[in-house]
């Protein structure tokens, strides 16, 4: 009886892929090795959905890791799926370079795919001119609330850790210059210190390794009041070692995850939590509360890579079965993405804005910002609200300068 059961309940879930089948979307990500995250998303979206192999949904392919020096095989590996008669939708994430280029080739046989690059790599015009949707973490929204959120945990200074090759883009460049005006607003002090790139001659040894022997000089120079980022990931990991030993606050990582230099930081293995993020969280914040950090530290409570893949999977879905059924559907809406990144994200709001040339001041409605809540790691932790919090107008004009 019970293997009657068992074929039976198989079956049925064929069946039930076989029925919703009219169509295929295409999910593209990096491998477990440069993005595990954005990988795993795909696998939440195939045990939803079905792989296409199946009789079900999502036809999940990988670029290269060397992506930048194969662009030729990754725009092969995007524009392929086109070929599917019923495919409907092709989302990549990350959006690395030459993904502009495949959707345009795409465009030019397929018109009617639908394609949705998650956090672009590429120039935001670019992206923008051939995608039907980009998205991207919202520097804009994010440079504002990061200090707002230091300010209201009781810190009076704010340190950014970068060096010259991250400062010479355009998103860093606002981000920074609306981070110095807020601090100027909410009467904070805000200081710039460099560390070595990672990409150096020093590598990423030695960069970790001078973030490890400055940062307790910094907090015994700007006190245990002070709020600590950094723009790059690998300082992540050994700034965030020497916060919880020294002392100092730390809101967020440049893109947030409870993954996001913790573990290595805190000593913890998290192999068996792999893929569940409240599990994840609950584990990081026992060992940040144990080692007295309650209140001092603060993340994304679910990756943003694995929300992103699976969040535009189902965006994309929702909007194929509307059109459909002959409905309306707005892939642009705020709203819409948000409900459909938040259904990956239980607890944890999203919120977004439309990308501004702040030169022009263009607005490309189809290129959105997009940040999660901050959850502030405690006994117990809570979320700070950011998504409910009103951005000043004037962050969407502030252009920034070279440094």
């Amino acid at each position: 009886m019970k293997k009657l059961l068992s074929v039976l309940l198989v079956l049925a879930v064929c069946v039930g892929f076989a029925a919703a089948a009219d169509f295929h979307i295409g999910v593209v990500t990096g491998t477990v090795s440069q993005s595990e995250d954005d990988l795993r998303g795909a696998e939440a979206l195939i045990a939803e959905y079905g792989a296409v192999a199946d009789g079900g949904i999502v036809q999940h392919m990988t670029y290269p890791d060397n992506f930048m020096e194969e662009q030729e095989t990754t725009i092969s590996v995007i524009r392929g799926l086109a070929d599917d008669p019923l495919m409907k939708a092709i989302i990549v994430n990350q959006a690395v370079p030459g993904t502009s280029e495949a959707f345009r080739q795409i465009k030019e046989v397929r018109p009617d795919i639908l394609c949705f690059a998650g956090e672009a790599h590429e120039e935001p015009y670019l992206v923008a001119g051939a995608a039907d949707l980009a998205t991207s973490n919202d520097f804009v929204a994010r440079g504002y609330l990061m200090i707002k959120t230091a300010h209201d945990l009781g810190c009076d200074t704010f340190v950014h850790i970068s060096f010259p090759r991250h400062l010479s883009m355009e998103k860093m460049q606002r981000r920074l210059a609306i981070m110095q005006k807020t601090c100027e607003e909410l009467g904070m002090s805000f200081v710039m210190e460099t560390a070595p790139d990672p990409t150096s001659d020093v590598g990423i040894a030695g960069a970790q390794q001078y973030i490890l022997e400055q940062t307790p000089n910094w907090i015994e120079r700007y006190g245990e009041n002070t709020a600590f980022f950094c723009t790059n990931d690998a300082h992540t990991e050994p700034l965030l070692r020497q916060l919880i030993q020294y002392g100092g606050y730390f809101v967020e990582a440049d893109l947030p995850s409870p993954l996001m230099g913790y573990p290595g930081a805190l000593g913890i293995d998290l192999s068996a939590e792999a893929g569940d993020f409240p599990a994840i969280l609950a584990k990081v914040e026992a060992a940040i509360v144990e080692k007295g950090g309650a209140g001092r530290f603060g993340t994304w409570a679910y990756s943003y890579g694995y929300t992103t893949t699976a969040g535009l999977g189902s965006l994309a879905i929702e909007a194929i079965e509307a059109q459909m059924a002959g409905e309306e559907y707005d892939i642009h809406s705020i709203r819409n993405i948000s409900k459909n990144f938040t259904k990956y994200t239980p607890g944890a709001n999203w919120n977004g804005s439309y990308y501004m040339n702040a030169s022009t001041q263009e607005t490309y409605r189809n290129f959105v910002l997009v940040y999660q809540d901050t959850y502030i790691m405690g006994d117990p932790g809570y979320y700070m609200g950011n998504t409910d919090v009103e951005i000043p107008e004037w962050c969407f004009t502030e252009k920034g300068a070279s440094v």
